[in-house]
């Protein structure tokens, strides 16, 4: 008989375990939901401190306002209020390079960039290289914290509490210092991309950044849906457009 090795969850007919342990006596009431994600993707339990770093980045990433993510879940939810997984699943769909991805996105680059000798030199480098090559750095820059993005600062404090301030979070910090001299001026270190750096330095798999931010992102939609229940504007936004549309001549390409 084929066997499939886990060491996820297994069931017997008396008994569910989970990472080892015994899931109804060992972890359910014992275990909180963002450790339990953290030790799911390690498999080892994280500390104290690795917790509540990691739950800083979940609260971060939960819910930003009315973003597209936001907006789409719950126009999805207006045309078909029988599917809360499809409206979910629109909004979750719309974590890409623009909104959360940049999660992923700057982890990744970080990472690559890693370098022995003095960091501020090896930001500097990263920057001009970059600059040069005519891309933006990932989590430099924020549509509307312009002046500072106010998860940036708690995340790196935590961190520095917990003494879990890593070489990703230290090469952020140096870009964050060095790019007005390549780029003339001064923009934020935003927090989706200090959260990157974070999970980066907790060991996530780099592959799996964007779905930290997307597990996070799952609570700010079943959130907006539930506000939405409460008070409607999903029809409003539709409106809004349907009500104003402007024929034009066609345009080929």
């Amino acid at each position: 008989m084929t066997e499939y090795p886990t060491a996820l969850g297994a069931a017997s007919r008396e008994r569910i375990t989970l990472l080892g342990t015994d899931l109804a006596d060992d972890v359910m009431g014992t275990v909180g939901f963002g450790e339990l994600a953290f030790w799911l993707a390690t498999q080892r339990r994280p500390t104290p401190g690795e917790t509540r770093l990691f739950e800083a980045v979940l609260a971060a990433l939960a819910d930003h306002g009315f973003t597209p993510t936001a907006i789409v879940t719950r126009l999805t939810y207006l045309s078909a209020p029988d599917s809360v997984q499809g409206a979910l699943a629109a909004g979750l769909l719309g974590g890409g390079s623009r909104f959360l991805g940049v999660t992923e996105d700057c982890g990744r680059f970080l990472h690559e960039n890693l370098g022995d000798g003095p960091v501020d030199e090896i930001a500097l480098e990263v920057v001009r290289r970059e600059k040069a090559a005519g891309r933006f750095v990932p989590g430099l820059g924020h549509h509307v914290h312009k002046d500072g993005d106010p998860r940036t600062p708690r995340l790196y404090a935590i961190a520095e509490e917990e003494g879990l301030v890593g070489p990703h979070l230290e090469l952020f910090a140096a870009i964050g210092r060095v790019h007005p001299q390549v780029l003339g001026k001064t923009l934020p270190l935003n927090g989706a991309g200090t959260c990157g750096a974070v999970l980066a330095d907790l060991g996530l798999p780099l592959e799996l950044l964007r779905g930290f931010a997307l597990l996070a992102r799952t609570a700010g939609l079943i959130g907006q849906l539930a506000e939405e229940l409460r008070n409607p504007v999903a029809n409003e936004i539709f409106l809004s457009v349907d009500l104003n549309n402007k024929p034009v001549p066609p345009q080929p390409n």
